[in-house]
């Protein structure tokens, strides 16, 4: 059997894409195809457009995924595709597998992402799809179907933030007192998102892993689901690290999901302001993980594009310190650590 060729984007010597080659001409039964680089995430998977020369079972194009085992377990994947895919949602459908080796054969959902696609025109409609699969996808929690995100997650989570952030990124040595200062506010902020109602959670619901396709939204790069807090997957995509709307915009759209969530019989606040305070909170969380995750793809991986986006996600995080007293101990902290005194004042 003739296997397809290595294309010149990689790397003739990768012995892994070169055992992936292999796999997949097994697992269509034909080397007749073109394999090429689809796209890299944040993480150690890789994954490979697959052109068949003959169009494999309707499949003009199909997607291979390379999860290094030592690094990743792509059972995850297999599973909340499935739980995906059983509420109705477009997410890749698994055609074969090897987990031992980390190999899987995906139905391809295009190129364009929602970061691709998104402008002032089209945000609207793209927003509502978006937000009318989040809502199916939190109708299907059940428990256990996945595990739970629990303090002890959340917890390592923020220990990003000093370690990655202040510690490497910054250069910073925090003094006892701004130790006491952070433990303290990560307390705070795992109290709020603790006792928030649990539903499935996508974990990177944003515009770089919502793709532009039919039915719309295609979602990708799900294999960190957990149950936890309501409005985490609402935050990771009005509050998106890679494209950035007004505030007014991003309450406009969270009155649209909480009112179509109250609709559906999840379990938000019924005072819209209360649920938009969890919003904020949760976002604090989130924030303070992504900057650290950002900082060690830079400095251990490096992944140096997402310095660039820093800023935006400080500038959330910043904004939402700045409107709760409770969270102004931490919103100083971030003024000595940037060396600059925040001009925003508090909310009661």
């Amino acid at each position: 059997m003739a296997y397809a060729p290595i294309t010149a984007a990689a790397d003739a010597n990768d012995a892994r894409l070169q055992s992936l080659s292999q796999w997949t001409a097994k697992a269509l039964g034909t080397g007749a195809f073109a394999l090429a680089p689809a796209s890299a995430d944040a993480s150690f998977r890789r994954y490979f457009r697959i052109t068949p020369v003959i169009a494999w079972q309707g499949h003009s194009t199909l997607i291979v995924m390379d999860a290094p085992p030592a690094q990743e377990d792509c059972r995850p994947f297999v599973h909340v595709a499935g739980l995906l895919r059983s509420a109705g949602l477009n997410a890749p459908e698994v055609l074969a597998g090897d987990p031992e080796q980390g190999f899987l054969l995906l139905t391809d959902l295009g190129t364009r992402t929602y970061l691709t696609a998104l402008d002032a025109a089209s945000a609207p409609a793209l927003y509502r799809d978006a937000t009318d699969a989040l809502i199916r996808w939190q109708q299907a929690t059940r428990d256990p179907a996945l595990p739970p995100y629990d303090e002890a997650l959340l917890a390592r989570e923020l220990a990003l933030f000093p370690e990655w952030y202040v510690g490497r990124h910054l250069g910073v040595t925090l003094m006892p007192a701004q130790h006491t200062t952070l433990a303290d506010a990560f307390q705070r902020i795992l109290d709020n998102n603790l006792a928030q109602p649990r539903v499935f959670v996508h974990r990177d619901f944003h515009s770089r892993n919502l793709m532009l396709c039919e039915p719309n939204p295609g979602i990708l790069d799900f294999q960190d689901a957990v149950l936890g807090p309501i409005t985490y997957d609402l935050v990771s995509l009005l509050r998106d690290a890679y494209i950035e709307w007004e505030e007014p915009q991003q309450i406009d759209w969270a009155v649209r999901y909480w009112e179509r969530a109250r609709g559906a019989g999840l379990p938000v606040d019924a005072d819209f302001g209360a649920f938009w305070r969890d919003f904020e909170w949760m976002g604090v969380q989130r924030q303070l993980k992504v900057l650290g995750i950002f900082a060690r793809l830079n400095h251990r991986d490096g992944k140096a594009a997402y310095v660039d986006d820093m800023p935006r996600v400080l500038r959330y995080l910043r904004g939402a310190c700045a409107r709760y007293r409770a969270l102004e101990p931490l919103q100083r902290l971030l003024d000595d650590l940037h060396g600059d005194a925040g001009a925003a004042g508090s909310a009661p």
